[in-house]
C-alpha cells in the first residue's frame, strides 16, 4: 500500500505502536493524492471497527477532522471510506459529541443527499448513531436530514430502509423534530413499509409512525392515509408490541378527531381491546384501558345525536368506570 501501513491481516498492536501507524496514515488522509486519501481513510475504517481503545487513539490523533473533510471528496470511495470510519469511530458514546463538534452533521447530510448509495446508507446509520445524546437531535433535524432520510426511506435497499427508520425513530424522539419528518412525507413510505408483505420492516414502520403520532401534524398526516383498519387488524391479531404501538396511535389520532375511534369501533375494535385489558402485557393492558375509557366516553358525548359506533358492548363500557381505569401511562 503506497503512503502507509496496511491493517487488514495486521495482527495485534500495543498502543504505542497503533498511535504510531495511525499518525502514518493521517498524513495521507491530508494528502492532495485521492489514491493516499481513498487508502488512508479504509485503513482508519479497518481500525476504527476493531475495538474502543482503538477508536479512541484515532480520536486522540485528530483523525476525525481529517475525515470531516472527506466527505466532500468527489471521489466515491473516498467518501464512502470516510463516512464509514465515522460510523465506526461514533460506536464509542464518548465520541458522538466529539464528531457533532467536529462540524459532521452538515457533510453528513449532504453524503445522505448526494452520494452513492452505499455512502447514503452509512450516512444515515451514522446520523442514526450520533443522534443518540439529546442535544445532537436537534442539531441533524436543523441540518436538513429528514428529506434525504425519507428519500431513503423511499428508494434504498432494505437496509438503507432499516437505517433511514431507525434514524427517523431515534430523531423523531425531540419533540421539535416530528413535524420535520411529518413535513418532509415521512408517513406515506413509512405506511407502505408496514404494509409490504415483503418489506420485513412490519415493526420498525409501526414504532416510527408511533413516534410521528404524538405530534398534531402526525396526527392529520395518519388520518389522512385511512390507517385505522390497519391499527384495528394489528390490535387484533399483532404482536404484544405491535398492538401496544397501534393503541398508542389509535389513542393519538382520538385526540385530533373522535371520529377515528368511532371507526375503530365500527370495524369491532372492542373486543381485542377487552381482552387486552385482561391479558396483554402491562403496557398493553393500561392502553387498552385507556382507549376503552375514550370510547365510553365518546359514547356519552355522541349518543343524543346518534352515535355511529353502536357495535360497542355498551353494557360492558358502563361498567368501566373512570376510577376502573387506572394511571395513563406510556
Amino acid at each position: 500500500m503506497a503512503g502507509g501501513y496496511s491493517f487488514q491481516n495486521s495482527g495485534t498492536f500495543d498502543n504505542d505502536e497503533i498511535r504510531a501507524k495511525v499518525g502514518v496514515i493521517l498524513k495521507d488522509l491530508g494528502s492532495e493524492k485521492i489514491e493516499l486519501q481513498r487508502s488512508a481513510a479504509e485503513q482508519v475504517r479497518v481500525l476504527a471497527k476493531r475495538s474502543s481503545g482503538n477508536r479512541e487513539i484515532i480520536s486522540r490523533e485528530g483523525a476525525i477532522p481529517l475525515l470531516v473533510e472527506l466527505l466532500s471528496s468527489n471521489d466515491s470511495q473516498v467518501q464512502v471510506h470516510a463516512v464509514t470510519a465515522l460510523l465506526n469511530l461514533s460506536i464509542n458514546h464518548s465520541l458522538k459529541d466529539t464528531i457533532v463538534e467536529a462540524n459532521a452533521v452538515q457533510p453528513l447530510v449532504e453524503v445522505l443527499k448526494n452520494g452513492c448509495l452505499e455512502a447514503k446508507e452509512n450516512a444515515a446509520a451514522t446520523l442514526f448513531s450520533l443522534s443518540t445524546p439529546v442535544t445532537n437531535k436537534a442539531t441533524i433535524g436543523a441540518a436538513g436530514a429528514f428529506p434525504p432520510l425519507v428519500d431513503l426511506l423511499r428508494d434504498g435497499t432494505y437496509r438503507g430502509k432499516r437505517d433511514a427508520a431507525s434514524a427517523i425513530f431515534n430523531l423523531g424522539i425531540l419533540s421539535g423534530n416530528k413535524a420535520l419528518a411529518v413535513t418532509a412525507g415521512a408517513v406515506t413510505p413509512l405506511m407502505k413499509l408496514m404494509l409490504d408483505p415483503n418489506s420485513k420492516l412490519h415493526d420498525e414502520a409501526l414504532a416510527t409512525l408511533a413516534i410521528l403520532s404524538s405530534h398534531p401534524e402526525g396526527q392529520i398526516a395518519l388520518g389522512r392515509v385511512n390507517i385505522v383498519p390497519v391499527l384495528v387488524n394489528l390490535i387484533t391479531s399483532g404482536e404484544s408490541r405491535n398492538k401496544e404501538n397501534a393503541i398508542g396511535i389509535l389513542l393519538d389520532l382520538g385526540k385530533c378527531d373522535s371520529s377515528h375511534i368511532a371507526a375503530a369501533v365500527s370495524l369491532g375494535v372492542y373486543e381485542p381491546l377487552e381482552e387486552l385489558a385482561s391479558n396483554g402485557s402491562e403496557k398493553g393492558r393500561r392502553r387498552a384501558l385507556r382507549l376503552i375509557q375514550l370510547i365510553r366516553h365518546l359514547h356519552l358525548d355522541t349518543r343524543d345525536g346518534g352515535s355511529s359506533s353502536k357495535q360497542c358492548n355498551y353494557s360492558v363500557l358502563r361498567a368501566l368506570s373512570p376510577s376502573s381505569v387506572g394511571p395513563s401511562g406510556p
